[in-house]
């Protein structure tokens, strides 16, 4: 299926909505008597994106904060966490680790390790999107931050050893140093608590110890996920389904192709079969924990996102989309 985007118009920009919005936020995450520059400190002026597009999204440069030392909780430790409640969860050098979403909300970045195996592990809540990343780029242990600017509403990351911009959704620097330079993906689940302690039931569970004071019962974003409001400009809308629909994505040699919830959940069977790039696919989907992964030939598990249908294809305007029955 061809998608046939349009320019961003009107219908969503509101830029004195954008402004009071950049201050709610600001004033959740930011106590500091000054504010942020325009750029936040970073030089745009080279960037694989237009400058233009990169925009301030309220708090400064770490105004939202990374967590770089986290600590972890043992399952029965874990009483914080309600069975609906949302987790990232990653399984790496067999160990498994899940990141509650509600703390994620107030830190979007947690520099871990995996027996000495650095890994970046990255949300962005206007996007709905969580990636997992290794963080050895270049020869180098990189450790990162949250820029405080955004691209298609997507976080732009950085790392403080070079200074270089990163696009989470892209997987790509787009300025410093190290501008085109590629992240490696992992693995990363989004799904339930429920489902993630029942898969793995010694998994470590990052606390709410991260010494920052936060109301992790509370979300800074209430009402976001079901809304209309995209809170940021973007390049491209397709108008097929609800901004906020979940997609499964997934990238092969170039090749992009988001599996709607919607359509998922429209068979009887939670496993699919697909073919991308010529690969053959095992799709998962399981509707209770809304989530899903996808498997190769091999039964190995690539690399996907869960994000909200808007931002898939303000990345990915040619990205191809599963409709049940065709």
């Amino acid at each position: 299926m061809d998608l046939n985007p349009v320019v961003f118009k009107h219908k969503y920009a509101r830029p004195a909505i954008y402004a009071l919005l950049a201050l709610i936020l600001a004033g959740y995450f930011f106590r500091h008597p000054g504010y942020a520059t325009t750029n936040n400190g970073f030089n745009l002026s080279n960037s694989l994106v237009p400058a233009e597009q990169i925009y301030h999204g309220g708090p400064p440069k770490d105004g939202i904060p990374a967590i770089d030392k986290p600590e972890f909780l043992t399952v029965r430790q874990a009483g914080f966490l309600k069975p609906e409640d949302r987790v990232l969860g990653a399984t790496y050098n067999g160990i498994s680790r899940a990141y509650p979403v509600r703390i994620l909300n107030y830190h979007e970045i947690v520099n871990d390790e995996f027996l000495e195996q650095a890994v970046v592990i990255t949300y962005c809540p206007l996007c709905g999107t969580g990636m997992a990343f290794h963080a050895d780029i270049s020869g180098q242990t990189r450790s990162f931050g949250v820029s405080g600017l955004l691209y298609n509403s997507d976080m732009l990351l950085y790392d403080r050893e070079s200074g270089s911009l990163w696009s989470q959704l892209m997987k790509q620097a787009i300025s410093g140093p190290l501008k085109g330079e590629k992240l490696q993906q992992i693995p990363l689940a989004h799904t339930t608590w429920r489902d993630w302690k029942k898969q793995h039931p010694q998994t470590q569970v990052l606390s709410t110890r991260t010494g920052y004071s936060r109301d992790y019962t509370k979300t800074p974003y209430p009402g976001y996920s079901s809304s209309n409001v995209i809170m940021f400009p973007v390049n491209y809308q397709a108008a097929q389904y609800h901004p906020k629909e979940q997609v499964l994505g997934i990238e092969i040699e170039s090749t992009f192709k988001a599996y709607p919830f919607s359509e998922l959940a429209k068979f009887d069977s939670r496993v699919l079969h697909d073919m991308v790039a010529g690969q053959k696919l095992e799709v998962q989907f399981d509707p209770l924990n809304r989530t899903g992964k996808i498997l190769d030939e091999n039964r190995k598990e690539i690399p996907t996102v869960i994000s909200f249908w808007f931002a898939w294809v303000a990345f990915h305007p040619e990205s191809k989309v599963f409709k049940a029955g065709l």
